[in-house]
């Protein structure tokens, strides 16, 4: 069971069953606990060879024991996600842990990862169970609807779930009105019917400004 003590540390309750977590992020247990290091994501030989062919970097461990165990990561705020059988989409950098009844994998992104510097694919996560997502400060949810789609700067994106439809387009970011940019960027376009996990806080992006 996920729980957050705070918003940036992750207390999981283990019976015995297993929960993956970025490699290094687990800060204090009690009970009994064993570490393994995974490759490839934990997805096995294939997923290894997937990633690197791809370019989607992703370390993780997986944690299994009688107790509870704790995590954080550089004092990022967590959020947690449940999933029914859906699927949801995250920068693998923003990928805290998941528990034993969700499967991860990738995605092609296209222009939305190329544009930051993340390469061209994404992870995925799907199945039953809870993931714990991180955010450069307080995530923001945001509802896509088919009459209200949104628009999302490549630098505040962490993740999306749903059924939902990416473009691309270029314009004017908001660095530029403050003065801090010289010219257009790319922006994610979303249509649909889903939800978008935003952070307060852009990374820097390859395509910042064309």
């Amino acid at each position: 069971m996920f729980r957050l003590q705070g918003s940036k540390v992750l207390a999981v309750d283990m019976t015995g069953d297993a929960v993956k977590a970025k490699n290094g992020s687990m800060v204090a247990y009690d009970g009994q606990m064993s570490f393994k290091k995974l490759s490839g994501g934990g997805e096995g030989l294939r997923g290894m060879v997937t990633r690197r062919l791809t370019g989607e970097q992703m370390t993780l461990m997986e944690v299994t024991g009688q107790g509870t165990c704790w995590f954080a990561d550089r004092a990022s705020e967590i959020n947690l996600v449940s999933l029914q059988g859906d699927k949801l989409y995250v920068e693998s950098s923003n990928l805290l842990a998941t528990d034993s009844g969700l499967r991860t994998g990738t995605s092609f992104t296209g222009l939305r990862g190329a544009s930051q510097g993340n390469g061209l694919f994404t992870t995925t996560i799907e199945g039953h169970g809870q993931a714990a997502i991180m955010s450069d400060g307080p995530a923001v949810v945001l509802r896509v609807s088919h009459q209200y789609p949104l628009t999302v700067d490549p630098g505040a994106y962490i993740a999306h779930q749903g059924n939902l439809q990416q473009s691309f387009q270029s314009g004017v970011t908001f660095r530029t009105f403050m003065g801090e940019g010289g010219g257009e960027a790319f922006q994610i376009r979303f249509e649909g019917d889903g939800l978008v996990y935003v952070q307060p806080s852009e990374r820097n992006t390859v395509a910042g400004d064309v």
